[in-house]
C-alpha cells in the first residue's frame, strides 16, 4: 500500500512566487510549441521536448542518488502519473495548437481549476473545498474570460470540434495527474525524472511509428524552441510543478494555471510587439487577486 501523502500547508510569498515563475515558464512553452510543431508534428515534438527534459534532470537526479518505487503499486502511480502528466497532455496540446485559436485553448486549459476543486475535494483528506477556495478559483477564471472576451465563445461552434476537445482533455490529464502526485512518496526531482524517463520510453517509438523520421534537418527558430521546451517548461518547470503540489496541494497550485494566459498575452506583447490591451490588465489584476485569497491570510496577519 502507498503511503500517505504528507500533509499541505498555507502557501507562503515564497511559494506563490515559484506559482507565479512556473507559469511564466509554461506560458512560454506555448509561443514555443507554435514554432516548432508544424515542422515536426505533435508526437514528434512531445517526444523531443520530453526526451531533453529528461537529460537535464538526469545529472542532478544521479548525484542526488536515484529513489525507486519502493513497491508495485508505487510503479503504478507513477507510471500514470507520467501517462497523464507527460505523454497525453503534451500530445494532445502539441494537436490542437494546430487548429484551436489561442484565446479558446487558454479557455479551455483555464478549466482545470475548475476540476481540481472538485477532485481534491473528492479524493484528498486535507484539500478540502472552502469558500475562501472557491472565490480565489473564480477570480481567476473571470481573469481568464476579462482575457479572452465574449468573443471567444464564437469560436466554440467552429470547425475545430476535435481541437478544443483535445484540450479539455489536456486539461483533465494535469489534474488527474496532480491529484496521484501527493500519493507519491519521491522526492520531487527523482521523481520528475523517472516521470519524464517514462515518458521518453513511450513517445520515442510512439513518433517514431506515428511520425516517422524527420525528413530534413529542421530550422534554427525550431531547434532553439526544442531546446528551451525541454529545458525549461519541461524541465525546471515541473520540478516546480512537483514540489508545489506536495506542499501547499493541488487546488491551490492549480490557481497558477489562471496566469498562464495571462503570461501567453503579455509574452506575444513583448516578443510579437502586439498591443497591451485594457483585458490583460484586468485579467492580470483578477488572477493575481485570486492567488492573494488564495494565500489565506487575513488582514491582520498581514500586517504582521
Amino acid at each position: 500500500m502507498s503511503q500517505p501523502s504528507p500533509a499541505i500547508r498555507e502557501p507562503n510569498r515564497l511559494d506563490l512566487g515559484l506559482m507565479v515563475m512556473t507559469s511564466l515558464m509554461l506560458a512560454s512553452g506555448f509561443i514555443a510549441v507554435r514554432v516548432a510543431v508544424p515542422e515536426t508534428g505533435p508526437v514528434s515534438l512531445a517526444a523531443i521536448r520530453v526526451g531533453i527534459g529528461f537529460l537535464v534532470l538526469l545529472p542532478y537526479a544521479i548525484w542526488r542518488g536515484m529513489v525507486w518505487p519502493a513497491s508495485p503499486s508505487q510503479w503504478m502511480l507513477i507510471s500514470g502519473m507520467a501517462l497523464l502528466n507527460v505523454v497525453a497532455p503534451f500530445i494532445l496540446i502539441g494537436w490542437a495548437s494546430q487548429s484551436v485559436e489561442a484565446s479558446v485553448l487558454s479557455l479551455l486549459m483555464g478549466t482545470g481549476p475548475f476540476l481540481a476543486l472538485i477532485g481534491s475535494h473528492l479524493m484528498t483528506d486535507d484539500d478540502r473545498l472552502t469558500r475562501r477556495k472557491l472565490v480565489s478559483v473564480l477570480l481567476g477564471f473571470s481573469g481568464i474570460l476579462v482575457l479572452v472576451g465574449p468573443s471567444v465563445f464564437n469560436g466554440l461552434s467552429g470547425n475545430s470540434l476535435m481541437g478544443q476537445l483535445a484540450a479539455l482533455g489536456a486539461s483533465f490529464c494535469y489534474v488527474a495527474a496532480g491529484l496521484l502526485i501527493r500519493r507519491i512518496t519521491i522526492p520531487p526531482v527523482r521523481l520528475a525524472g523517472l516521470a519524464l524517463a517514462i515518458g521518453s520510453v513511450v513517445l520515442v517509438p510512439l513518433a517514431l511509428i506515428t511520425e516517422g523520421l524527420p525528413t530534413g534537418a529542421y530550422s534554427g527558430p525550431v531547434i532553439g524552441a526544442l531546446i528551451f521546451l525541454g529545458l525549461f517548461p519541461t524541465g525546471i518547470a515541473y520540478i516546480l510543478r512537483f514540489s508545489l503540489i506536495r506542499t501547499v496541494g493541488y487546488t491551490r497550485f492549480s490557481l497558477s494555471i489562471n496566469l498562464i494566459p495571462v503570461f501567453g498575452v503579455a509574452l506575444g506583447v513583448l516578443i510579437l510587439d502586439e498591443p497591451l490591451s485594457v483585458g490583460l490588465v484586468a485579467a492580470l489584476v483578477l488572477v493575481l487577486a485570486g492567488l492573494y485569497v488564495s494565500s489565506g491570510k487575513t488582514p491582520a496577519q498581514n500586517a504582521g
